[in-house]
């Protein structure tokens, strides 16, 4: 009889990997990268368990949007005060302010639960090349996109 493993802590195995972001669209990036922040490209995924790996995305100011995103996607954020809503397009986000773009995509497709919030911490984006995790040794992963 076969038995069906269980991941805890103790006997998760985390990799660090490394994406490059140029010329690859927003949404097929953040649902591959929040898969493997998830830990759901692995034999012994558990639900429960925080069993994700590392992932430093790089070059996200390289992203491509598709259609007409750039000038009608917006990006909302409110204080909590009357008449505190602040709007921004897409292209202000890619021009300005990449690595918030591309994290708030990749966090939105994680739980909303503290999991979540703890996979989302193994996130790292940058907008240019580099990257200070070189000690970590991540691995180069292409993606589809």
């Amino acid at each position: 009889m076969r038995q069906t493993t269980m991941a805890n802590i103790a006997t998760v195995e985390r990799t660090w990997y490394v994406v490059d972001a140029t010329d690859m669209t927003l949404g097929r990036l953040s649902s591959q990268v929040a898969s493997i922040l998830r830990g759901k490209n692995k034999p012994t995924f558990t639900p429960h368990v925080d069993c994700g790996d590392y992932v430093i995305v790089v070059n996200a100011e390289k992203i491509k949007l598709t259609g007409n995103k750039l000038e009608k996607k917006m990006y909302y954020n409110h204080s909590g005060h009357i008449g505190g809503l602040r709007t921004r397009s897409a292209k202000t986000m890619v021009d300005k302010y990449p690595t918030e773009m591309l994290e708030r995509a990749i966090k939105g497709m994680l739980p909303k639960t503290t999991l979540g919030r703890q996979q989302g911490m193994h996130l790292f984006v940058y907008a240019g090349n580099e990257h200070p995790h070189s000690a970590q040794q991540p691995v180069e992963l292409k993606l589809k996109g």
